[in-house]
């Protein structure tokens, strides 16, 4: 049974960083692509970034050069660090496994950026 467990998200004023964490386990993250999306309030789900299984990374323009994906093959936890956050960064950041014929999929982490 596949598990995706997030972590790290909170409330930062804008400027500020914070760095998600997708604990993985019934797969492993450095054999598979992985990847964070998010969702904001009235809006459709945008991948944000995504590191294939080779190392290959991906980043939606409006976050290239603040955020960094990455993994811990031996946590299995695959990382989002975030930084100059702004307010249109705001929404629930979802971490999935997999790919898009079978792809799983964690419970989802709150990150509100505002002063």
């Amino acid at each position: 049974q596949v598990q995706l467990v997030e972590s790290g998200g909170g409330l930062v004023q804008p400027g500020g960083s914070l760095r998600l964490s997708c604990a993985a386990s019934g797969i492993l993250v450095g054999k598979n692509p992985m990847g964070w999306y998010r969702q904001a309030p009235g809006s459709q789900r945008e991948l944000v970034a995504s590191i294939s299984f080779e190392g290959v990374t991906n980043y939606v323009d409006s976050v290239k050069g603040r955020f960094t994906i990455s993994r811990d093959n031996a946590k299995n936890t695959v990382y989002l660090q975030m930084n100059s956050l702004k307010p249109e960064d705001t929404a629930v950041y979802y971490c999935y496994a997999g790919y898009i014929v079978r792809r799983y999929w964690g419970q989802g982490t709150q990150v509100t950026v505002s002063s």
